[in-house]
This record gives C-alpha cells, structure tokens and sequence, in this order.
C-alpha cells in the first residue's frame, strides 16, 4: 500500500512539474509615451526620457508597446527616442514610421527581453478621410525560452476618425486570422470598450480587461483607450491587468498585463 502511495505522490509530482514546464509567464506592457514629454511640462516641451525608462524599469515587463515616438526630430532635439529607452534599459528594440515629422520621423516600438526578428510593417487604411494622419500596425517574431516563438503586435489607431478606426481594426482582424503563430496585440486604440471599433477588434481577439480602468485621465474624455489582448484561438490565461494610473510620465497611463502561455 506503502509503495502504491509512494508512486501515486511520485506521478503526481512529475505531472505538476511537466505542466510548469510547459506553462511560460510574461508581463506585457503597452505606453503612449507622447514623444517623453510629461503633462506638466507640456507648455515648456521638455523632453523625459529617463521619467519613460524608469516607469518601464519598475514594471520590469518582458515586451513592451510604446507609441507616439519621435526619432530624430526637432521638438525632441533630434534623439532617437526608442532606441535612449532601450539602451537604459539593455533592451532589444524595433522602431517603425509612422510619418516624416520635424525633420525625423514619428512612429511606435517594440522593446523586449527576447530575441526578435522577420519585423513587419502594415500600413493601415485610412479611406474614411484621406487627409488623417497615416497609421500602421508593426510586428515581430519573438523567440521564447524553450524553443517557443509567437508574434507580438503593436499598433496606435486613428485618433480623429471613428470611420478610419473600424477600417483600421477590420484590417489587423484580417492580418490576425491569417497568422498561423499565436499573436499578441498591444497599444493605443483610441476607442473604448463599448464602441465599435472594440467589437471588431473583440471578434478576434480577448483583452486582457473586461472591466478596463481609464488610460487616458482627461478632465472631457476621460476613457480606457489603451489594450493589450491576444488571439482567441491561443491558449493563452489572464494571470493580472494593471493600469499603472499613478505615473506623470505621460498624457496616457501604462497598462501591464501578466499572461501565461500553455503549449
């Protein structure tokens, strides 16, 4: 009886630990960093970068989503942005264009832990008026401890036009449900929940907050804007959202969200 106990708390044992072993924990962080320039030196335009750093820093997030980044522009005195912050923080990083501005460019990032590659840029459509400004989903392969790879997305849509957000959305829905790795998706939607850019959005993807706290602390339109979410077919469990709504870094609050990946 002994022996049988013994075998049965020794299967038991091997089962929890190849079930930990093929579970795999990230924190995913996404933050409109509003070019490093806090909301109480708007009027004066200094530039933080260090304020952007630390607030990753103490996050300590696995794969960031930054948007409304300047690379060698004049307001930012001509530093490349994505790549100060990474450098701070010995991280990996990917900047992609949005648009020329101000001499330089003007776009979003991925940093990361991981080793990234085969990065892509989708410029996304703007057709519901022509003249808003141009926007773009970026994406990288990303190669995770135990030979694991997955996709990681980051995007910051229309901020004007409700009609270019829905098109926007239909699109990464369309790009999504033809990627054969699982996909994660972050950043700035400029929608909130109950609008119809989230329900399309929603079709292909779950958030990472069903009741999403506000990201963006306006005094007028004071709304959750800013997700993090991941493809429905991806087996994939919410361990924790956080809106780290305490930091002065930026107009919009970070949001981190602690995933666990199953094989």
């Amino acid at each position: 009886m002994r022996k049988l106990i013994a075998i049965a708390l020794l299967l038991l044992t091997f089962t929890n630990l190849m079930a930990q072993q093929q579970e795999l924990s990230l924190k995913v962080m996404s933050f409109n960093i509003h070019h490093a320039n806090p909301p109480a030196e708007e009027q004066s335009g200094k530039i933080d970068i260090d304020a952007i750093a630390n607030t990753i820093k103490q996050a300590d997030a696995d794969i960031i989503a930054l948007q409304e980044i300047d690379e060698n522009t004049q307001r930012s005195g001509k530093g490349n942005q994505a790549k100060l912050i990474a450098k701070k923080l010995g991280l990996k990083v990917y900047f992609a264009k949005a648009i020329d501005f101000q001499g330089g460019a003007y776009g979003i990032a991925i940093l990361s832990k991981f080793p990234m590659s085969e990065h892509q840029i989708y410029r996304l459509s703007n057709q519901a008026d022509a003249k808003a400004e141009p926007r773009i989903l970026q994406m990288v392969k990303l190669k995770l401890p135990g030979k694991r790879y997955i996709r990681f997305a980051n995007t910051h849509l229309d901020f004007l036009k409700t009609g270019n957000r829905e098109l926007q959305a239909q699109q990464i829905v369309d790009i999504a449900k033809a990627e054969k790795l699982p996909l994660i998706i972050a950043g700035d939607w400029n929608a909130s929940p109950q609008s119809k850019t989230l329900n399309i959005m929603d079709s292909a993807f779950i958030r990472t907050c069903t009741d999403c706290p506000t990201t963006y602390p306006d005094d007028q339109h004071s709304a959750a804007i800013d997700f993090i979410a991941f493809d429905k077919r991806v087996n994939i469990k919410v361990k924790s959202h956080q809106v780290l709504n305490q930091v002065q870094a930026s107009d919009h609050y970070p949001i981190v969200a602690e995933l666990v990946l199953n094989k």
